[in-house]
């Protein structure tokens, strides 16, 4: 037991009770009590297994109860008496994009579907096309979802592995046998799907690393461990694979590995043109080359004798870093200790999970100098939208707390519904009061290319829209990005003067990495955005920046980096002339 399977027990027992249709207030308890142990900042499994939870907010007796039966026995009587009710390949339908509980239910109900093969079957036959409330649309979707998901089997977003991915890197450095280690692969590429992870190590006791990493309590399987490399599949389905070497081949290994392969390519075949063989393991002369061969310690040292500055792993894609590194243009990408705060952030005026108060102390903790408030517009109903009498009060609330409060300076925003026609869900009066405006999709994704990137660009061209969020409205792994023309709002966002948000939400990770170059020739500025829903998201930011590294992004290109001075000059400036 840990505070994972702590919490994930919360979560199933809110969806088994979602679909007996139970009370939603207790549904929710379930939800509100998995999201608290998840984000405790103490030893939660201990205090469970003591029965001291008693005080925590949020973590009623009932709570309590299970919370202490799960942590001292492993196991919970209530969680499995729901289990038995439903087939247990039911929680398979919770993964495919556009069916809730609600739906799932209907299926099982109706239909008997408990099954992503059973359901897939029942809309080829006609069955959930006839079911009240679905339709051939809504089984042509489920159509989709499910070839979308078997496209991902196997893979694992980013966000959803760093933790564990630094925990094992950190466990690995603490074995007396290891000199030196890394993640190489994708993860330090900062791909934001990864298939494994990459374990690379120096060490003069080789085998026993190996053996080592076999023995991790995470592991679920041992695929194979021999003298120098080893692979395992760990509980959560996760690949890792750990090749240890010598520290001399380390660098070699370490720049080989990290990959990508388009990039390594392009570097071995600079290698011949200069008389030398490249590979994992070191140089070596062809018979053009004289002299000795270079020394290499660190893997800087191998693009130094090769007539090149080192290349930082996020750009190493083959898509333009080696024309940079010769003409001495490589930028310097942005780093997390250049932000100075954020701006799409949710409260529990709509469908956050703190207070405005507690989300301004977190911020403030972390160092902020300020903190955008956006809360969702109106006609996003199911997220609690504010209407305009409750905006407007919460706009009155914000320059309050500003008077009263010295530390990190609160902005009065929204993210503000674009309707289906690209106008907004509040009055030009109604925007012209906010500090700032993060104009969003949420709704009718269906529209065709055309008229998708035709509604953005009406709602970018309103001079109230300080920023485009989430872009394409994709869900990594779950959702396809809706369809949209990006270059053409990239080329709009440049001309109206937009800023387009690079969503850090583990899931969402939008605007993707691939565009984020063509938005810096054009002069589009970024704002990294953890979109947070809860006070610990805005830990997010530390993927956003390696996003962003990933897109060629400098801090004078990351609007969220100017000092708190600067982002009120910003914003004080009418639309037209805020970018440079």
């Amino acid at each position: 037991m840990n505070r994972e399977k702590l919490a994930q027990s919360l979560d199933d027992i809110a969806l088994l009770l979602e679909l007996k249709g139970e009370n939603p207030f207790k549904t929710r308890a379930y939800k509100t009590g998995a999201e608290i142990i998840r984000n405790y900042d103490g030893d939660i499994l201990s205090l469970a297994q003591a029965e001291e939870l008693d005080g925590i907010k949020g973590i009623g007796k009932a709570l309590q109860e299970k919370l202490t039966t799960l942590a001292q026995t492993g196991e919970l009587p209530y969680l499995k008496e729901l289990k038995g009710e439903f087939p247990p390949s039911l929680f398979e339908l919770f993964t495919l994009s556009g069916l809730g509980p609600k739906k799932i239910k209907a299926l099982y109900d109706e239909l008997k579907v408990s099954s992503i093969a059973q359901l897939e079957t029942a809309c080829h036959n006609g069955s959930v096309a006839e079911l009240k409330g679905f339709g051939s649309k809504s089984a042509e979707k489920i159509l989709k979802a499910i070839e979308y998901k078997k496209s991902f089997l196997g893979l694992f977003r980013t966000g959803d592995v760093m933790a564990l991915a630094q925990t094992l890197l950190e466990r690995l450095r603490s074995h007396p046998s290891c000199l030196m280690a890394e993640i190489a692969g994708s993860y330090r590429r900062n791909k934001e799907i990864l298939h494994d992870l990459d374990f690379l190590v120096a060490t003069r006791a080789p085998s026993e690393m190996t053996d080592f990493l076999s023995r991790f309590e995470e592991v679920d399987q041992v695929l194979s461990c021999g003298e120098t490399k080893a692979s395992v599949i760990l509980e959560n389905g996760l690949q890792i694979d750990l090749r240890a070497v010598s520290v001399k081949e380390y660098p070699f290994a370490l720049q080989y590995f990290s990959g990508s392969k388009e990039h390594n390519v392009e570097l071995r075949h600079r290698a011949l043109k200069q008389g030398l063989s490249l590979n994992e393991y070191g140089f070596s002369a062809q018979e053009a080359h004289s002299g000795a061969l270079p020394i290499v310690e660190t893997e800087a040292d191998i693009y130094r004798a090769l007539r090149l500055p080192w290349i930082p792993p996020e750009l190493r894609e083959n898509r333009g870093e080696y024309e940079a590194a010769e003409e001495g243009t490589l930028p310097h990408l942005i780093q997390l200790d250049h932000l100075r705060g954020c701006f799409h952030n949710h409260t529990t005026a709509s469908d956050g999970q703190h207070s405005l108060e507690e989300m301004y102390e977190e911020a403030e903790s972390l160092g902020m100098e300020y903190l955008g408030i956006s809360d969702h517009s109106h006609s996003s109903f199911q997220a609690n939208g504010l209407n305009a009498e409750r905006l407007q009060s919460q706009i009155e609330e914000i320059q309050h707390f500003n008077h009263s409060h010295d530390g990190c300076h609160l902005f009065a925003g929204s993210e503000v519904d674009i309707l289906k026609n690209g106008s907004l869900d509040y009055n030009d009066e109604l925007l012209s009061q906010l500090d700032y405006c993060v104009a969003s999709v949420h709704q009718a994704f269906s529209l065709s290319e055309k008229e998708m990137t035709a509604r953005i660009i009406k709602a970018m061209e309103n001079p109230h829209v300080t920023m485009i969020g989430h872009l394409t409205g994709r869900l990594l792994l779950k959702r396809e990005p809706y369809a949209l023309n990006i270059p053409k709002i990239i080329d709009c966002a440049a001309e109206t003067h937009t800023v387009i948000e690079l969503n850090c939400n583990p899931r969402r990770l939008d605007m993707d990495w691939r565009w984020w170059k063509t938005a810096k020739d054009k002069g589009v500025q970024c704002s990294i955005n953890p979109d947070a829903h809860h006070r610990d998201h805005f830990q997010f930011l530390a993927l956003g920046v390696r996003v962003a590294r990933k897109g060629w992004l400098e801090k004078k290109d990351i609007l969220n980096s100017l000092n708190l001075n600067e982002i009120k000059d910003f914003l004080s400036l009418p639309k037209e002339k805020r970018f440079h």
